[in-house]
C-alpha cells in the first residue's frame, strides 16, 4: 500500500516526467482500494511521450504482442559497405541503420560489391529473409538492431 503511494514520487525520482496537474494526483491518491489508484496513476499522461516510429523501422523487431498491421511485408535497402556472401554469424548493416543477423547454416559466394541494394521479407512463422538483388539466394536473418 505504501508503494503504490510513493510511485509517483519513485518514478519522477528516476527521471520519468509525468505532466499532470495536482488535481489528477490528489484524485488518483483519493481511491479506496489499489486496483483502482493504480489504474488511475497508470493512466496519467506522460510528458514528452514519444511517437511509436515508422512502420519500417519497427520491421523484424521481435515483441510479443500480436503484429501490427501496418507493417510491411518487405523492406528494400542497402548494405553498408561490401558484402561478398555469408555464413552462419554474418552480420549485415543497412543503411537505413538496422542490423541483421544471418541464422542460417548455408554459405553464399556472392560477387563482391559495395552496397548492394538488398530486400528483406518477412516468411512463415515469423522468419525473415535476406535476398541481395539480382541473386537467387537468400538467408535466413534476425534483427538484432
Amino acid at each position: 500500500m505504501k508503494t503504490l503511494a510513493l510511485l509517483p514520487l519513485l518514478l519522477f525520482a528516476t527521471g520519468a516526467a509525468w505532466a499532470v496537474d495536482d488535481a489528477i494526483v490528489l484524485r488518483c491518491r483519493a481511491l479506496p482500494d489499489a486496483a483502482s489508484r493504480l489504474a488511475c496513476y497508470e493512466a496519467m499522461p506522460v510528458a514528452g511521450a514519444r511517437p511509436a516510429p515508422p512502420a519500417e523501422q519497427r520491421f523484424g523487431i521481435q515483441r510479443v504482442e500480436k503484429k501490427v498491421d501496418d507493417e510491411p511485408q518487405a523492406i528494400r535497402s542497402t548494405v553498408r559497405g561490401r558484402l561478398d556472401g555469408w555464413r552462419h554469424g554474418t552480420q549485415v548493416t543497412l543503411a537505413n541503420g538496422q542490423v541483421w543477423r544471418v541464422v542460417d547454416d548455408d554459405e553464399a559466394v556472392l560477387p563482391d560489391r559495395a552496397d548492394p541494394p538488398v530486400r528483406i521479407e518477412r516468411g512463415a512463422l515469423g522468419a525473415y529473409y535476406l535476398q541481395v538483388e539480382g541473386n537467387n539466394s537468400a538467408a535466413r536473418v534476425v534483427r538484432v538492431k
